[in-house]
């Protein structure tokens, strides 16, 4: 059974998370957390000694673990990694359309944010990045793209549909995510099947 302390820690992190992702990093402050988690005052320095920091840290660790979660259910479910591809980047674009285009990555906002004044958020929204790259990057490997590539193309991947999450939202359409997805997907195909043989 899982704690008190441990639900209410649990819940100021997912608190954090939404509240970035809507008014990012430097817009949320500590009270609107405890209000949004219906949490006891004191409870923040309780469950992060580092307040803030330590609580956005917690905030990108879980943003990780979903995202990342997105992609193995991706590769999981399609008959390939251009598929699988699209798959993550449909789940995202629900995501983003259904919040009235509020909702982004909440590890891009913190990198944007805070990439140059926390070497803990900065070093935290690094890993979350790689803990994307680097089970696409096999994917990519075990679906026929050569070991050297695989890492380049799966950086690639993870870095066009952030970019694209950032445009949808500007523009408040779902195009750039959809145009994302299909170059994306061609760059793929074209790499697991080169013209003239298999690898």
């Amino acid at each position: 059974m899982t704690s008190k302390g441990a639900l209410t820690k649990a819940r100021l992190a997912e608190s954090m998370l939404e509240l970035i992702q809507t008014s990012g990093y430097s817009g949320t402050g500590l009270n609107a957390v405890i209000d949004h988690a219906a949490a006891p005052k004191g409870s923040i320095y309780f469950h992060y000694p580092e307040g803030k920091e330590g609580l956005g840290v917690a905030a990108v660790e879980l943003a990780a673990q979903r995202f990342e979660a997105l992609i193995t259910e991706a590769a999981a479910a399609a008959d390939g990694p251009a598929g699988a591809v699209r798959s993550a980047v449909e789940a995202l674009t629900r995501i983003v359309s259904e919040s009235d285009f509020r909702l982004g990555c909440p590890v891009s906002v913190v990198t944007l944010e805070m990439g140059a004044e926390s070497e803990r958020l900065r070093h935290a929204c690094a890993t979350a990045f790689e803990s994307w790259i680097a089970p696409t990057a096999a994917f990519l490997e075990a679906s026929g793209v050569a070991a050297n590539e695989a890492r380049s193309l799966a950086t690639v991947v993870v870095s066009t549909i952030e970019g694209a999450v950032i445009v949808s939202r500007a523009l408040h359409s779902t195009q750039p995510l959809t145009s994302a997805a299909d170059v994306v997907a061609e760059l793929i195909d074209l790499r697991c099947h080169p013209a003239g043989g298999t690898r």
